[in-house]
């Protein structure tokens, strides 16, 4: 029996996540896990963070299919007009060409891990914006406090 061996060959943790905020404007940021630059195939995958109050912009993507889990905080889901609450614990699973957004309605941050495939240029579009940092909220709830 021939058997496969499993290689992992990138491991991360939060303190080596890339942070943007694709426009100055933006009420969320994106904190990159793994993307085409790091992982070498059409991936996006990163943890998506919400101020109070905030929300992506709609968007659509002609290919790709993007999912979100709720880490933490609580909120709405927008796609093609139809609404839907969200809460820590819950998936959503946009289809190609649904125009969707995701709205902060909590009184605290909304934390998302979004994984998008294929990438459709996300990933380029994430790391052309603004670089930011986690701070000791983000750390905390992602599991590690700050080094």
């Amino acid at each position: 029996m021939y058997m496969k061996s499993c290689v992992i060959p990138i491991v991360k943790s939060p303190k080596d996540y890339q942070t943007y905020r694709i426009s100055p404007q933006d009420s969320n940021r994106l904190a990159i896990i793994f993307d085409t630059a790091s992982a070498n195939t059409s991936l996006t995958c990163c943890i998506e963070i919400f101020d109070v109050g905030g929300q992506t912009p709609p968007n659509r993507h002609q290919w790709a299919i993007e999912m979100f889990f709720v880490l933490k905080g609580e909120g709405e889901a927008l796609c093609d007009g139809k609404s839907m609450p969200i809460k820590t614990g819950d998936s959503l699973l946009v289809p190609p060409t649904g125009t969707h957004m995701i709205k902060n309605t909590g009184s605290s941050r909304l934390y998302t891990l979004t994984i998008m495939v294929p990438n459709e240029d996300f990933s380029e579009l994430i790391r052309s914006g603004i670089p930011v940092e986690l701070d000791e909220e983000d750390m905390s709830v992602l599991g590690r406090l700050a080094a």
